[in-house]
């Protein structure tokens, strides 16, 4: 079973819907303050997904150490999720230059991972006012997806299955949305 950690925000469900269709299983949604990580570990589920939520990761319940402790199981960190997988693992999250919410940016990829066959440029949906400070993510990442003023869109874990992203895939306004959590889901086999 997926488990989605629902960091009590309104796009959280969108996103559940989202992953339901693509995956044809119902998922568990979990709370972000409403479990404990090596618990939910040893259930083994067969991926994780942080959703997004308000404020900054420090605040995002035990999805900081539940990522610190995830070695092997999928995970894939949504706007907030994304900036708690670079916070778990010492990067820097800071407010960006300007807050984006709502807003439709154009997004350059290399076409690999999360977004093989996704378009380039793949315009997304964002709403955030916080970024991760690239020169801070360490040699363990890649910079998957980037906007045209080098914001940090996406990013991988080099040996681990871990995956953030900034902007929201399951939004109108993100084409390729679905093909991206296609290609999520179709590492989980």
């Amino acid at each position: 079973m997926i488990t989605v950690i629902d960091n009590y925000d309104s796009f959280t469900y969108n996103l559940v819907q989202q992953l339901e269709r693509l995956a044809g299983e119902r998922l568990r949604i979990i709370r972000n303050d409403a479990f404990e990580p090596a618990e939910l570990l040893h259930e083994r589920p067969r991926a994780l997904v942080i959703s997004p939520g308000p404020g900054t990761p420090a605040r995002a319940g035990r999805c900081i150490d539940l990522i610190r402790a995830n070695t092997s199981i999928p995970l894939l960190g949504v706007c907030l999720g994304h900036q708690a997988i670079a916070e778990a693992f010492g990067a820097s999250v800071v407010r960006g230059s300007l807050p984006v919410h709502g807003k439709v940016s154009e997004v350059r990829h290399g076409g690999e991972r999360l977004f093989k066959d996704c378009p380039t440029p793949m315009h997304t949906a964002r709403y955030h006012s916080l970024v991760v400070a690239r020169e801070t993510l360490p040699d363990v990442f890649t910079v998957d997806a980037e906007t045209d003023d080098g914001a940090v869109m996406a990013v991988s874990h080099r040996m681990r299955p871990i995956f953030g992203i900034q902007f929201h895939p399951e939004s109108y306004g993100t084409a390729g949305g679905d093909q991206l959590i296609r290609n999520f889901l179709g590492g989980l086999a």
